[in-house]
């Protein structure tokens, strides 16, 4: 859990206070961790100071002053910057080696002379929000293809700020231009965007793509955010109670859970040079899934902007969860749905491709 920055209750001894959670002042800074010190900090962190009496609030205040999204504590120095590849949450280290007291409090943990205790202040991170048409229009067509329900939107948002580019539709959302997404209101040829969303699992319309990023969710998370969509009132609402436990889910799910299988068959049989990525694997890890995005959209990578993602990644289009009074599946639904993920595990591994993730599986 993150935890925001202020003075807490001696309870522990303090190497041991990092890993607790404890009441701090609200909207002050996220705790982000122990990290080892880089080989050269003033590439990772370039702006520092030596502070008399060092404690977690007068860091966080100077880099906050000073406009920079992260401030990394020794037990005497503060140090302000950016996340670069040091500060990821994927290299953490384990928070008992920052066991130094800060030097101005008792019960504040520091880092020492090989690790940073690391905090996000509030400052926003501007690196990856700027986004434009590409510069020359592209003759090369490239879809993001997914049945509905599985992700698209949020997929679009991490590809806009990770690449700087506007992303496109084979439709036109009216909502989704007004939140942001300019490419949406581009005719899906029209070659200013640097992929085009879709949902048509059709023969020839598949074909007119020359390669295609191929999002796959889990069908009964699927499911349910798009009957949340189709029912709800758009693309964060809610359906009602009511409709669940009606006609509609029953004759929904009837319909469209064949329509996941036909999807992912079509675009895996039809469509060329597929890149496949799991919603639930993006979720997991973005960076690294959006980087392989990246490369595969034919562009170079920038760590900065990739990094800045992980803070902006939410977006807009973000459902606090699934709302589920109950279980809406029956036992025959289930039954049904675990034969089309056999089915679709079968078709991928039978191109190469890793098979569906383990949360996928009959359960």
């Amino acid at each position: 859990m993150f935890l925001t920055v202020g003075q807490y209750t001696p309870l522990e001894p303090v190497h041991a206070l990092a890993n607790k959670d404890f009441l701090f002042k609200e909207g002050r800074a996220i705790f982000k961790g122990c990290f080892k010190r880089p080989d050269n900090v003033t590439l990772a962190l370039p702006a520092d100071a030596i502070i008399k009496n060092m404690s977690v609030d007068k860091c966080v205040d100077m880099c906050t002053e000073k406009e920079f999204t992260l401030a990394a504590l020794t037990w005497e120095k503060c140090h302000c910057g950016f996340p670069t590849s040091l500060f990821t949450l994927h290299e953490r280290e384990d928070e008992e080696r920052c066991w130094l007291r800060c030097a101005g409090e008792d019960f504040e943990s520091c880092g020492d002379n090989d690790y940073f205790i690391v905090y996000q202040t509030q400052v926003r991170d501007n690196r990856c929000m700027d986004r434009r048409f590409l510069p020359t229009h592209s003759k090369h067509q490239i879809a993001l293809a997914s049945f509905p329900g599985s992700g698209n939107t949020w997929t679009r948002h991490l590809i806009e700020l990770g690449t700087g580019f506007y992303t496109g539709s084979y439709y036109f959302d009216k909502s989704l231009y007004i939140k942001g997404f300019i490419g949406e209101k581009d005719h899906w040829r029209s070659g200013r965007t640097i992929c085009i969303k879709t949902h048509q699992n059709n023969k020839k319309i598949i074909k007119a793509f020359d390669s295609s990023i191929l999002l796959i969710r889990n069908p009964y998370k699927a499911l349910m955010a798009e009957f949340n969509r189709k029912y709800g009132g758009g693309h964060i609402g809610f359906a009602a109670q009511a409709r669940w436990r009606g006609k509609e889910w029953p004759k929904f799910v009837n319909k469209n859970a064949k329509w996941w299988v036909s999807h992912t068959q079509n675009w895996l049989k039809y469509g060329k040079n597929v890149h496949v990525v799991h919603f639930e694997d993006l979720k997991r890890d973005v960076f690294s899934h959006l980087k392989k995005m990246v490369v595969f959209l034919g562009l170079e990578v920038s760590e900065d902007r990739l990094l800045c993602v992980e803070g902006q990644k939410d977006g807009n289009f973000k459902r606090s969860g699934l709302r589920k009074l109950y279980d809406p599946y029956t036992a025959e639904m289930r039954a049904n749905i675990d034969e089309l993920i056999k089915t679709v595990d079968i078709e991928l591994k039978n191109r190469n491709l890793p098979g569906v993730p383990e949360e996928y599986r009959p359960r």
